[in-house]
């Protein structure tokens, strides 16, 4: 019984592997140039909080000013006037002295996201009706504005972007590119074409009115993560959230071990928190289990264990290879042994994520826990 039990789960979840990565392929594949051309396109104004420096951040910074769109209102915010970012955004407004841009520094401090708070002065002053968030390490493509338009439909109330990891230097930068993307973002795009998007923080374009009759930008607040706040006010709005076909890069640079398995247990509490009945099957999602179950269902295929192993595991990775190669993700020698890794890693990210409430942003502590919790 085990070993029928331990075929049919691992056929499952195989079938399952392999589903959602033919859909997120189908998805990126079937991406196009918007059909409007750039002057047919709303004015739009662009808020990017930005909170120390990443290695990348030259680059991705300077991609907001060099956009194909002709009416942008672009809107820098940082916390504090001594932030290691200001000058540097500053110098890129001087080198771009045509692009309407302007820099807001303050701390609101009205809720317990610190990245939300920085937001706030930035959507008051936004001129325009529709409103991009983004973060400042997103690696903005000319026709960014357009294909996040594209993505709207009557239906739709939030159009966002998973992070596409690039650019990665050292093994464990290469982790972090197996996460992001044959993981994360194929989870994502699978499961928004299945019709059940989630917001996701990176870039997130949304219609001014709409968050404001829901109670302002101050209402992502109620969430510890605003992307999770966001899924739940458009989703009461009987509206959806929906992806773009082309996720935007977000070029890693070098990364530590602890870097990495940090910023996954911060986002795995932050799920676990926010969407708690998504976050119990993750256990499942990784190739641990189908590779054990393989191992154990051996004798109903009338092979040995480490022939059944060692096929399932191939079976797996190769799909995320195929799946990598088509979306054209980065995808290395490296990348096969970082799947592996990532996939060994996950039942730990995942035990942390139900074992604790605190993380660490960007120097800042914060917690998932209630207010009640907290206090106590």
């Amino acid at each position: 019984m085990i070993e029928w039990a331990a075929l049919v789960f691992c056929t499952l979840a195989t079938l399952v592997h392999i589903a959602s990565a033919a859909m997120s392929l189908w998805r990126v594949r079937q991406h196009a140039a918007p059909a409007q051309p750039p002057r047919s396109l709303p004015p739009v104004s662009i808020i990017r909080p930005v909170c120390g420096l990443d290695p990348y951040d030259e680059l991705t910074l300077r991609s907001t000013f060099e956009l194909a769109h002709p009416d942008l209102d672009l809107v820098f915010c940082s916390a504090r006037e001594r932030d290691a970012a200001v000058p540097l955004v500053r110098q890129l407004m001087a080198e771009y002295p045509h692009v309407s841009a302007r820099l807001l520094i303050g701390d609101d401090k009205s809720t317990p996201n610190p990245k939300l708070n920085n937001i706030i002065k930035g959507w008051v002053a936004a001129r325009h009706r529709w409103i991009v968030i983004a973060d400042s390490n997103v690696l903005m493509p000319a026709d960014y504005v357009h294909q996040l338009m594209a993505a709207m439909r009557s239906d739709t109330g939030l159009a966002c972007s998973p992070p596409i990891g690039s650019r990665p230097s050292g093994f464990w930068s290469e982790v972090e590119c197996a996460f992001l993307n044959t993981y994360q973002a194929r989870w994502q795009l699978a499961a928004d074409t299945a019709g059940f998007g989630f917001a996701q923080g990176k870039s997130m374009l949304w219609r001014k009115d709409l968050l404001d009759a829901a109670g302002g930008i101050r209402a992502l607040g109620v969430e510890i993560a605003e992307d999770a706040a966001a899924t739940k006010v458009v989703r009461a709005e009987g509206l959806r959230v929906r992806l773009v076909d082309a996720p935007f890069e977000q070029p890693l640079g070098p990364r530590s071990k602890q870097q990495v398995l940090d910023r996954q247990i911060r986002w795995a509490r932050l799920r676990r928190a926010t969407f708690p009945l998504c976050y119990m099957p993750e256990l499942l999602t990784g190739s641990v289990l189908p590779v054990i179950s393989a191992a154990l269902a051996a004798p109903v295929l009338e092979i040995d264990s480490i022939s059944a192993a060692a096929l399932m595991a191939a079976l797996w990775f190769g799909v995320e290879a195929l799946l990598a190669r088509g979306a054209g993700w980065h995808v290395s020698a490296v990348s096969p042994v970082a799947w592996l890794v990532r996939d060994l890693v996950l039942p730990l990210v995942w035990l942390k994520g139900w074992t604790g409430d605190g993380f660490t942003w960007r120097g800042n502590d914060m917690t998932v826990a209630e207010p009640e919790q907290t206090r106590a």
